[in-house]
């Protein structure tokens, strides 16, 4: 709906990882020349570490989409807990090596000539793990064992880590690891981007969608984005859409540090109703907080209801009551406006249907 509104050309926040939207930070940059030379290395561990959204699947989607299909065999593995004999099915199937068998052997024996295979047509085979912090021990050892594999002095398989913070104390201080430690030969943890570079990745993420300025980014909603995000991206993607949406619901053509604050408001006020609905149904019930109507629905004035205690929350904060109701009054004019967006969304599309079927 925003893309309509801001003529552009797709979703620049969006939450699922593109290479295509890579920002390449600082801290990207210098990553991403770990992940080249260890290529250039052809042997070996690198290992890319960083907290939870900052950019580590985009990033490693970016380098297999960099590398030429001609000269790389590459496979990507997402790791939930999987055991010894687990990953290497997980290898296996990855690189398409259809293995019938559960003998682990007989696997081992498979991927072994398969990757003996790839080295005589002159192509290097990388496994990329992502989430590599999710593997017991016993699977990054198996992993170990696949790169003992050589032809002469090359080394057949190139393995490169991503995972979570915790991954690279495991790595690092893990008694049983220690033959993999030896293996490794480059790591990196993503650290979060500066004030200036959010500035730039926010731009950046826009004009690869068409955008003309509008809506502008000033810069006291700058400000406010990078005290919220910290300049980890996917915050900064949650918090961008949100902003992009409710610009486009109120008609808004600038991003200030007033609009950014009242967005998050409205964000933490969903998120403490997502809660409460959660800690509602734990304890098998409503509440006492919510009035109910006939059938046990809430009545029509619940949203803006206030109870005593969240009266006196509010002075505590400085804030009156009235104030309260005012803001929430707003929030739910701008629900029923996106809600009649939606349905003409949805009208225009049925008609659209009826044409195609009619012709």
């Amino acid at each position: 709906m925003y893309s309509e509104y801001y003529n552009l050309t797709g979703k620049p926040f969006q939450l699922t990882p593109d290479p295509n939207f890579y920002f390449d930070s600082s801290t990207h940059r210098k990553a991403m020349a770990y992940l080249s030379y260890g290529i250039s290395q052809g042997e070996g561990f690198i290992i890319i570490t960083g907290e939870i959204g900052s950019g580590k699947t985009t990033l490693v989607g970016r380098l297999l989409q960099s590398l030429d299909p001609a000269q790389f065999v590459t496979a990507k593995i997402v790791t939930s807990q999987l055991d010894a004999d687990n990953i290497l099915k997980m290898v296996a199937a990855a690189f398409g090596i259809d293995i019938m068998v559960t003998d682990k052997a007989i696997m081992i024996t498979e991927i072994e000539k398969f990757l003996r295979n790839n080295n005589k047509q002159g192509k290097t085979t990388l496994l990329l793990i992502d989430e590599a912090q999710n593997l017991t021990t016993q699977a990054l050892e198996e992993l170990r064992m696949l790169s003992n594999f050589q032809e002469g002095n090359k080394a057949l398989l190139q393995s490169f880590l991503v995972g979570q913070p915790e991954f690279r104390d495991k790595w690092a201080f893990d008694p049983a690891l220690e033959q993999l430690r030896q293996r490794v030969i480059a790591t990196h943890h993503l650290s979060p981007m500066t004030a200036e570079e959010t500035k730039e990745y926010i731009e950046h993420r826009l004009t690869l969608v068409d955008w003309k300025g509008n809506p502008q980014f000033a810069e006291d909603g700058l400000a406010e984005i990078y005290k919220y995000s910290g300049g980890v991206p996917r915050k900064l993607n949650t918090l961008c859409t949100r902003l992009l949406l409710f610009g486009a619901i109120e008609e808004l053509d600038v991003v200030d540090g007033e609009l950014v604050k009242e967005v998050l408001a409205d964000m933490e006020q969903d998120n403490y109703a997502a809660s409460a609905s959660a800690r509602q149904a734990q304890n098998g019930g409503l509440g006492t907080n919510v009035a109910n109507g006939t059938n046990g629905m809430p009545s029509s004035e619940v949203a803006i209801n206030i109870s005593e205690e969240e009266i006196a929350e509010a002075k505590e904060a400085g804030l009156t009551a009235s104030s309260e109701l005012i803001k929430l009054r707003k929030r739910v004019v701008r629900l029923e406006k996106n809600i009649k967006i939606h349905d003409q969304t949805i009208k225009g599309t049925i008609d659209i249907v009826e044409d195609l079927l009619d012709a």
